[in-house]
């Protein structure tokens, strides 16, 4: 089986899809890798819901992608006296290091990182940005602060800093434990949550190593200036837009995602847009007309994958929304204007050997009229660098290795095959060949372009393409 569009579906798992049976339909009715959300849920659970989705992919005999979503450094005030207080703007209050049952004199944040990088002027923003407030002073324990939009903080509610960079570690005490559990099950992605600079990526990388794919979540403006590094030093990018949205204004979003979109193509990285695509479908049977929109208009920009969160993992139907997700993105794709949409984005090839040798095979396969092209790849790096070109064709992605080829099911236009090692090109073509056709890609007089590295299964090294018929030789 393989699909007959090129973004992919991204699902978060929750209450409502953990049942085998719901992720079995899930998987049939379009999703490509799955999300466990750490923020919530027991590592009991989440270890249940893995079981299930390595026993599906056995039981569909194609790989399937699973993601850990750490949940970060989130900043979150203490508990309030009588659990709530209303303020209004104009209003003068503090915050507190200490303190538990604070009222508007004392309002505890106990996260002693915002005490020593906060500055008169910078804003607060609580409860996804409900309520404002703008610094006025600052001591050691203590934050005075004007208030500019009212409405109610309530406990543990979490608190934005647009304008400040936290001296924090993108990994908590409960992060590192939750990714050594997450490793050890073999989960496929990392997700980094509220990174701030290329350096906590580097250190996520000390830990993860090469056992699962780092993915950095931008979701803070800080992130956005060092956005370049980050890109390179991560394998994956998420357009996080509900707490970017809470930091930017709202206005500069579409924008920030069409930039990121961009600078992570250009890298050769795949990139989801993530966050309130389908939010209606949490309680409805259908999604509104903007909501449509904006998943088309992630696929215009050529995304690798979007993503649904409380839609799949909360709402009341989560198959219905992924059935859904998948029709936009086939019917967009479909679309009169959709290839000149891409081709406008078209990039130059980066000036390197690997790079041009990917872009010369997905020319020469559209040129041809090639079924398929196919990538040998130990390490996923030659497929990204075709799907990096958006060919108007199939990417078939050869590997031995099934982590890759799970990774691989997240990027554009990539269908994944797990196959053994070889070491001829007589065996390469015959093994993609044998691919194509069992997969249906095509038939005998179809033909097909495949793009290698020689020595064979030595990563970064893509310099070897060659045109091959399914029923005959290659040239």
């Amino acid at each position: 089986m393989h699909r007959n569009r090129r973004a992919k579906i991204v699902a978060t798992v929750g209450p409502a899809s953990s049942d085998p049976a719901v992720l079995k339909a899930l998987y049939l009715a379009g999703v490509d890798t799955f999300r466990m959300n750490f923020s919530h849920g027991s590592r009991e659970n989440h270890a249940a819901v893995h079981a299930s989705i390595r026993a599906l992919e056995i039981e569909m005999g194609r790989p399937i992608g699973i993601l850990q979503d750490l949940q970060g450094p989130k900043i979150r005030v203490g508990t309030i006296k009588d659990g709530r207080i209303t303020v209004q703007a104009g209003e003068k209050i503090r915050f507190v290091l200490h303190g538990a049952d604070g009222d508007r004199d004392a309002i505890p944040l106990p996260h002693p990182e915002i005490f020593a990088a906060i500055a008169p002027r910078q804003d607060l923003l609580i409860d996804d940005g409900r309520v404002r407030v703008r610094v006025q002073g600052v001591g050691d324990d203590f934050i005075d602060a004007e208030v500019v939009i009212g409405g109610v903080i309530s406990n543990r509610k979490g608190v934005n800093l647009p304008g400040t960079i936290l001296d924090l570690s993108p990994l908590t005490a409960k992060d590192r434990e939750d990714l050594e559990f997450g490793l050890s099950l073999g989960v496929d992605w990392v997700a980094l949550s509220f990174v701030q600079r290329a350096s906590d990526v580097i250190e996520a990388r000390g830990i993860i190593g090469d056992r699962a794919g780092i993915m950095s979540k931008i979701e803070k403006p800080s992130a956005l200036e060092h956005i370049e590094d980050i890109v390179r030093m991560s394998d994956a990018v998420m357009v996080a837009r509900g707490d970017l949205g809470v930091e930017i204004p709202h206005e500069e979003v579409p924008g920030r995602q069409k930039e990121l979109v961009r600078a992570c193509r250009l890298a050769a990285k795949p990139v989801i847009v993530a966050t309130q695509m389908l939010e209606s479908m949490v309680n409805a049977p259908t999604p509104t007309r903007a909501e449509a929109s904006d998943v088309a208009t992630a696929i215009y920009d050529g995304a690798d994958a979007v993503m649904l969160s409380a839609e799949s993992a909360t709402g009341s139907y989560p198959v219905e929304a992924v059935t859904m997700m998948d029709r936009i993105i086939s019917a967009t794709e479909r679309h009169k204007l959709y290839r000149s949409f891409i081709s406008a984005s078209a990039l130059d090839p980066e000036q390197s050997p690997p790079h041009a040798v990917a872009a010369a095979g997905a020319g020469l396969a559209e040129t041809i009229g090639a079924k398929a092209i196919v990538g040998y790849t130990s390490s996923g790096t030659t497929v990204a660098r075709i799907a990096r070109q958006r060919p108007a064709l199939p990417i078939v992605a050869l590997t031995p290795n099934l982590a890759v080829a799970r990774r691989a099911s997240l990027m554009w236009g990539v269908h994944s095959v797990p196959s053994q090692d070889v070491t001829t090109y007589e065996e390469m073509v015959a093994t993609a060949r044998k691919a194509l056709v069992d997969e249906n890609f095509g038939g005998p007089g179809d033909l097909a372009v495949v793009v290698a590295g020689i020595p064979f299964a030595q990563s970064g090294t893509t310099n070897n393409l060659r045109v091959f018929s399914l029923g005959g030789s290659a040239r």
